[in-house]
């Protein structure tokens, strides 16, 4: 019995085997391959579910296709596998190449990690399409890739591939589109690309290139359709070689630092489409010539320092469409030729100074869509013909010296959405149909004479959110139609001759920010049930003759922060639900007003709030003016008081002056000594040495102070600033657990950004060091911090579009750090205040000086002991297990998207026991998004922010399983404006530069 039970254990492993090996074998071989290669991919959504061992072939399996076989007796052959947009994660499948018939592979916009080795793309004798495009590979692009004897199409676009373009790069033998872009590329840009001589697509843009010219070689290139080098640190004038690019349809250097003129050679490139030049120094005339471009139809050289006249027959290229000159320095009048182009749909020429009036004809003959003309020198009538196309949405003239009266067919033009003509010279009567317009989002006419009254046509504009009028001569009374517009955020009528009541319908606009009405004679009283402008943040009714009392529900409003009811005649008390208010404007002088003050207000700090009210003057002395019988003793105690102030003052400042010069003196002779004893270690070429910075170490130039040292902004001999960060020795604190937490910030800093080269990390230029001092030098943030600008106010500077920036921007400086760097590394001190701004709003991840590589942290080092993060950032399972990892980061990261959506700090006071996380969750909870969006920002873009909240509320996860990775992050902030305008991989693209007069639109876009 026992033997024949140890044969039946033999044999059924036995028979499993077989079963297994069966099913196994009936898959061909390059099944096989495929199986392996999905073996080492994560696949979260389970798109690889139907690769089923069981078949035969590959054939129906998703993402690959295959052709007929070669001969009778064989199977179909895998030609091209497509499993782009899919989420994959992990390595790149290098067993993928030893498919013999593979012409296609598409692995673009997944999470295909790692490196790519040199050997992981060969063989491949067949492919000739390769896209492994939007995915986060790292490290130096594989010279292996021009071995590829059918190669035809590259595209290892926006990824993390650093280093040089490898020299083999010049022997493809046939690749005809190369798309590097959007990657961490330096050195300069090779000129032996020209080499490869069947180039049609060269795409090299936003790239950190080493500052270097435009390689005059690429005119070798007959056959290039398309060169676009937008971003990429090019200097140096645009070589006139490149006009021989007789096949060019798109080229692109814009935003790069390029100078001179624009060559007149570029007028021969007989096929070019689009040329794009702006975001340069370029200087000089504009060329005349591109008339003769048969297919020219956009140009944009914007923002750059242009000069002359635009030339006569710039209009006259037949298929012209896009004319962007904006922000340089033309002169002279806009050619008479512009009425003539029949295709122009786009024209942007503000900020220059450009003078005379239009051609009386100008849109007539084009179907105009957008003319931007703001900020010139402009004068004479608007033409009566300029919406003759019936398609023109965008009509702006700001800050010119237009006259006359709105030509009738403005109000006809039903297409239109933003009107603005502020600060000209216009007058009469504004056409009654344009109050109506049914797409009009953004009416603006301020700071004309125009006069008549608001329509109540106004009814019909049901897309109007900003109704700017101020400082004109309309009359009458407003019109309750007003209060059927149900996206009005701003309404602007100050200074103009209105009369009458307010309507009781201003009480429907629950979206309403701004109501400015001030300098007119409106009376009546004020309105009561204004419950729903839970948006309102100025409410500004001076100088009219509301008469009545103050509505207490005033103080019920919860945005409220301007409030001006000064010279009225307003009569009773000040409600005591207005101390409920936050406001940095508050006057309600030169009322009649009486009574006690409430509590919060009866102090000198709100004395100019309450001039000018006789009934008030018991509670704050002086809000009164004085009886003349008391004016003399009152004018010698005055004198006396102003006297001895004076005198106080010179005491203090001779002091003053005293210490200082003795703290200079001391100083200097100090570092006189310790110069020479100072190392510097440099991390980057520098323009400068320790002396530069050691002189310029006094308070004077103290810009922070925080738990590890100083921050002083240093301006260098050369011109350009840094920022040193001077962290706190044991002459400062003294003894040795500070000295070492000191030594510990120290080598956490040098040590993660000494190494690291990222666009949205800051630069650690140097460090400077001397017994316990130490010096960290770092490239200067104009703008400072996102919590202190974001907080400050000057949180208005922030509009939407700038704050979904810097979040972006944040976000892939953090993923560059969990996901890019071996080891990776956990910044554990993620907050606002360590997110600095450059001059252009650019964010930059900084403050490492506790940051810690993942492998240092699996091993349970030393300083792990001690809690790290900011109160309101830290990740709710830090508290209890003091156990960090790159969700700790992500939690934090989140906080500081809720930040930029609501525009609160991270812990309130009016939060209660909650953080800023656990407000949020309640109140959209209960009362809906809309009152947690921070009121400045333009609701325009809602549904933005709302898929930007999402996101901050998922990397808040109180499990951090649930939280996404930071590249799943910057991936999903990346898709939030999927359907926004971007450039395109193969087009190129239009300036991303646009105009718009921010004091009177507070967050909205043109």
């Amino acid at each position: 019995m026992l033997p024949r039970l140890t044969t039946m254990r033999l044999l059924v492993p036995l028979l499993l085997f077989f079963h297994l090996s069966k099913l196994s074998f009936s898959l061909n071989q390059e099944g096989i391959y495929l199986l392996d290669a999905k073996r080492g991919l994560e696949d979260p959504g389970n798109i690889l579910a139907n690769w089923n061992p069981r078949d035969d072939t590959p054939c129906k399996w998703t993402g690959v296709s295959c052709s007929p076989p070669r001969s009778p007796s064989s199977d179909r052959i895998v030609t091209s596998i497509d499993l782009s947009g899919n989420g994959l994660v992990g390595p790149f499948p290098a067993v993928l190449c030893r498919l013999p018939y593979l012409a296609n592979l598409s692995l673009s916009n997944n999470y295909i990690n790692s490196s790519l080795p040199e050997s992981a793309l060969l063989p491949c004798p067949s492919l000739s399409h390769l896209d492994l495009s939007e995915n986060n590979l790292v490290g130096p692009l594989p010279g292996a890739l021009a071995a590829l004897p059918a190669l035809l199409y590259l595209d290892l676009s926006g990824n993390n591939f650093s280093g040089r373009i490898p020299p083999s790069f010049a022997a493809f033998p046939r690749l005809q589109r190369l798309f590097l872009y959007n990657n961490l590329l330096t050195s300069t840009i090779p000129s032996f690309l020209s080499n490869v001589s069947t180039l049609r697509e060269l795409d090299l843009a936003y790239n950190p290139f080493t500052p270097g010219p435009v390689p005059a070689e690429l005119a070798k290139l007959g056959s290039l359709e398309l060169l676009w080098l937008a971003g990429c640190n090019l200097i140096g004038e645009i070589p006139p070689e490149l006009g021989r690019l007789a096949k060019l349809t798109n080229f692109d250097l814009s935003t790069n630092s390029l100078s001179g003129p624009i060559p007149a050679s570029l007028t021969q490139l007989s096929s070019v489409v689009q040329i794009e030049l702006y975001g340069n120094s370029l200087s000089g005339p504009i060329p005349s010539g591109f008339s003769k471009l048969a297919n020219l139809r956009r140009i944009d050289a914007s923002t750059n320092q242009l000069e002359g006249p635009l030339p006569e027959d710039i209009f006259d290229a037949p298929l012209l469409d896009n004319v962007h000159f904006s922000q340089n320095h033309l002169t002279g009048s806009i050619p008479a030729g512009v009425s003539r182009a029949s295709n122009l749909s786009d024209l942007k020429l503000f900020q220059n100074r450009l003078n005379g009036s239009l051609p009386a004809d100008f849109g007539k003959y084009s179907p105009l869509v957008s003319l931007d003309l703001s900020d010139n020198l402009l004068s004479g009538g608007i033409p009566a013909s300029i919406c003759d196309g019936g398609v023109l949405q965008e009509l702006l003239l700001i800050d010119n010296f237009f006259t006359g009266s709105l030509p009738r067919g403005i109000g006809q033009c039903q297409t239109l959405a933003r009107l603005r003509l502020a600060n000209n010279r216009l007058s009469g009567e504004v056409p009654a149909g344009m109050w109506g317009l049914p797409h009009i989002s953004f009416l603006e006419l301020k700071g004309n004479s125009f006069s008549g009254g608001i329509s109540p046509v106004i009814s019909s504009a049901a897309n109007l959110s900003n109704l700017v009028i101020s400082d004109n001569q309309f009359s009458g009374s407003i019109p309750s139609e007003i209060g059927s517009l149900s996206k009005l955020y701003e309404l602007s009528a100050g200074n103009n001759r209105l009369s009458g009541p307010l309507p009781s319908s201003l009480g429907n606009l629950t979206l309403l920010g701004r109501l400015v009405l001030c300098n007119n004679s409106l009376s009546g009283e004020l309105l009561r049930g204004i419950e729903s402008w839970k948006r309102l943040t100025e409410l500004n009714l001076s100088y009219n003759g509301f008469t009545g009392g103050i509505p207490p529900e005033l103080g019920d409003l919860p945005v409220l922060n301007y409030l001006d009811l000064s010279n009225n005649i307003l009569i009773g008390e000040i409600p005591v639900q207005l101390q409920n208010l936050n406001l940095n404007k508050f006057n309600v002088s030169n009322n009649q007003l009486s009574g006690s003050l409430p509590p919060l207000f009866a102090s000198q700090v709100y004395r100019n709030s309450f001039l000018g009210n006789p009934g008030l003057c018991d509670d704050l002395p002086g809000l009164c003016p004085v009886t003349p019988g008391g004016r003399k003793d009152r004018h010698l105690f005055v004198w006396l008081l102003r006297s001895i102030f004076i005198l106080a003052a010179l005491v203090f400042i001779g002091g003053v002056a005293w210490f200082y010069w003795r703290y200079r003196s001391f100083k200097r002779f100090k570092l006189g000594i310790d110069k020479s004893k100072w190392t510097l270690t440099s991390f980057h070429k520098l323009g400068f040495n320790e002396d530069e910075i050691l002189d310029c170490l006094d308070e004077d130039n103290v810009i922070g102070k925080g738990a590890s040292g100083k921050v002083y902004k240093v301006v260098l001999s050369n011109g350009e600033a840094v920022a040193v960060k001077k962290l706190w020795g044991t002459s400062k604190k003294g003894g040795e657990n500070e000295d070492q937490m000191v030594d510990d910030l120290f080598e956490a800093e040098v040590a993660t950004l000494g190494k690291i080269r990222h666009k949205n990390i800051v630069k650690l230029w140097c460090c400077c060091t001397h017994k316990d001092r130490k010096l960290l030098v770092y490239e200067y943030m104009p703008n400072g911090s996102l919590g202190d600008l974001l907080h400050s106010s000057k949180g208005g500077l922030l509009d939407w579009p700038t704050r979904y920036k810097i979040a972006l921007d944040a976000a892939e400086g953090l993923s560059y750090l969990h996901h890019d760097c071996v080891p990776p590394i956990v910044h554990r001190d993620v907050k606002s205040n360590n997110i600095l701004l450059d001059g252009e709003f650019g964010a930059r991840v900084a403050d490492f000086g506790v940051a810690k590589a993942v492998e240092a942290i699996g091993k349970g080092s030393k300083s792990m002991s001690g809690i790290a993060g900011s109160c309101g950032y830290i990740a709710p399972e830090y508290a209890y297990t003091l156990r960090v990892n790159e969700k700790s980061d992500i939690y934090s990261f989140g906080v500081v998207i809720l930040e930029l959506v609501t525009g609160r700090r991270p812990v309130a006071p009016e939060f209660g026991e909650k953080d800023l996380v656990k407000w949020v969750c309640s109140t959209v909870d209960q009362k809906g998004v809309d009152h947690v969006i921070d009121p400045k920002l333009d609701m325009c873009s809602k549904e933005e922010i709302e898929k930007v909240l999402k996101i901050g509320l998922l990397c808040t996860s109180p499990l951090p399983i649930n939280r996404p990775s930071m590249r799943r992050v910057v991936k999903m902030l990346q898709e939030v404006r999927a359907d926004k305008p971007k450039p395109e991989k193969r087009h190129g693209k239009l300036s991303p530069y646009y105009h718009d007069d921010a004091s009177s639109d507070p967050g909205s876009i043109i």
